[in-house]
């Protein structure tokens, strides 16, 4: 029963790191809109999570063969999402390709699907206790 629990939640926390993370990545992109040559970064978040659901993983793992070796630059990537550059619409003198009305439609869109997954994690949960209270 445990185990059909923890099933029951893990895709929700795989989605809910992945939305974690790049509301991190658009944070850092609205943060460094005036920083010259900066280049705007995001996750294809169906394809993240699809990965670590392991449908399908077309990223390469690095071997670690002791373990005192560290890990990749960048460990905060909770589940190995592919972190990409965006496409720039207009091009900057500078060479940064932040377009900040694009960043943050994309912030606010990845707070609100946040906040929806957490409530419906918050729902399943109360129905779970409330059945577990039944018995």
């Amino acid at each position: 029963m445990i185990g059909k629990i923890d099933r029951e939640f893990a895709f929700m926390e795989q989605a809910m790191k992945l939305r974690t993370y790049r509301q991190e990545l658009l944070g850092s992109n609205i943060a460094n809109a005036d920083t010259p040559g900066y280049k705007a970064k995001d996750i294809d978040f169906a394809a993240a999570l699809a990965n670590a659901q392991g449908i399908k993983n077309d990223t390469l793992k690095m071997a670690t063969t002791d373990q005192h070796h560290l890990g990749l630059a960048g460990a905060s990537n909770p589940l190995d999402a592919k972190v990409l550059y965006r496409t720039e619409k207009q091009a900057s003198i500078d060479g940064n390709t932040v377009d900040t009305d694009t960043e943050m439609a994309d912030f606010t869109d990845n707070a609100v699907r946040y906040q929806a997954e957490l409530t419906f994690m918050t729902s399943r949960i109360r129905s779970l206790t409330s059945a577990l209270q039944t018995r």
